[in-house]
């Protein structure tokens, strides 16, 4: 297989795959207006960038779920706008397929299974205790001093604010990461 049918069948997947997923999940459809004038409704910040946008969220009285969540007309920053991010808050927060366990697939199998939160993170530390220990330099070829690896990398998102973008970095740089690399916002 040469790399031009490497990557026609790679995206033919990848719609396929978008596509299976986008049947399955059904977006709920925003509540009619007159639900929303019986619903409590309170005034946050986004938690994506570090921008500060302004939001009015809507909760129902009874059972206190959001219902609606909409850009501030009020706020001196985004005047009622938000970006993609922002409008799409509502179904991040009150999404049916919104994984919420942790499901791990031992490598050549084709079955998954469900983990706890504390498996997964001690499991993650192991690897990257190991990943650094296999691959930490001390010296580079000149004989300088850098303690670093150059095994692992890390991303950044831009759902983080600037105090845990300072503490992610602080952490990664101890760890010895050369490539650290942050998401760029919009």
């Amino acid at each position: 297989m040469d790399r031009r049918s490497f990557i026609k069948l790679l995206g033919t997947a990848a719609v396929g795959g978008a596509a299976g997923k986008a049947s399955q999940a059904q977006a709920s459809p925003p509540p009619p207006m007159k639900d929303l004038a019986a619903a409590r409704k309170t005034t946050s910040i986004c938690p994506y960038c570090a921008v500060g946008c302004g939001l009015l969220v809507y909760t129902d009285r009874a059972s206190g779920k959001i219902i609606h969540i909409e850009g501030d007309p009020e706020h001196p920053i985004n005047r009622g706008t938000l970006c993609a991010k922002g409008s799409g808050l509502y179904q991040m927060a009150v999404n049916p397929a919104r994984m919420t366990k942790v499901l791990h697939r031992e490598p050549h199998s084709d079955k998954w299974e469900e983990k706890s939160w504390d498996w997964a993170l001690e499991r993650i530390a192991e690897l990257v205790q190991q990943t650094r220990d296999n691959s930490f330099e001390a010296t580079n070829t000149q004989g300088q001093r850098v303690m670093r690896t150059t095994a692992m990398a890390h991303l950044g998102s831009a759902a983080l604010d600037n105090e845990e973008c300072w503490l992610l970095q602080a952490m990664m740089r101890s760890l010895g990461l050369v490539y650290i690399e942050h998401q760029a916002r919009i």
